[in-house]
């Protein structure tokens, strides 16, 4: 049985470094929307290196799709371009600039690889893992503290613009 149903976004671009920002920003948002915001720091980071990677190596165009899918409990980022080159882990010396993208990506992911799409290109991807319903933080965005819980105080309503309102404050704040 499947408790959650399959998640999915795809977003097709030219990697170029203008639009890698920006897809960063959508994989974020979506994470986001997913309620899962403890992913983004990683997602972000893994998105730019792959995104990176094919505005540096792809031949013959630097045209990819990105997809974003969750299922259950497993985040999958992947980034198709059309350039057959496989990538490889390479050893970067201390002060080279390049050359860790893959090795970062090994690092913050739960695992990653390569799938050989023959002369139509490949797709690079990588995993994380995702909390459990159980654990999943409230709904994004959550602005203030919400009325009659343990940490708010809630006051009479008073009349604002001809509309009657409930005043809330937080103990902390004073």
């Amino acid at each position: 049985m499947i408790s959650q149903p399959s998640r999915q976004c795809t977003v097709e671009l030219q990697a170029l470094p203008s639009r890698i920002g920006q897809v960063r920003r959508i994989v974020s948002a979506q994470l986001r929307y997913w309620h899962l915001d403890p992913l983004i720091d990683e997602a972000a980071l893994g998105v730019t290196e792959l995104l990176t990677n094919v505005h540096r190596h792809a031949e013959p165009d630097k045209m990819c799709t990105v997809e974003i899918e969750l299922l259950l409990d497993r985040l999958t980022i992947s980034v198709h371009d059309h350039d057959p080159t496989l990538p490889a882990v390479r050893d970067a010396e201390a002060l080279a600039t390049n050359g860790r993208g893959l090795a970062l990506i090994a690092a913050v992911s739960e695992s990653w690889g390569v799938r050989a799409l023959g002369e139509s290109g490949k797709t690079v991807w990588f995993t994380l893992a995702a909390p459990s319903p159980a654990v999943a933080l409230p709904p994004y965005p959550l602005y203030g503290a919400k009325p009659n819980t343990p940490f708010t105080e809630t006051r009479p309503s008073r009349a604002v613009r001809g509309r009657a309102t409930a005043v809330t404050r937080s103990p902390v704040a004073g």
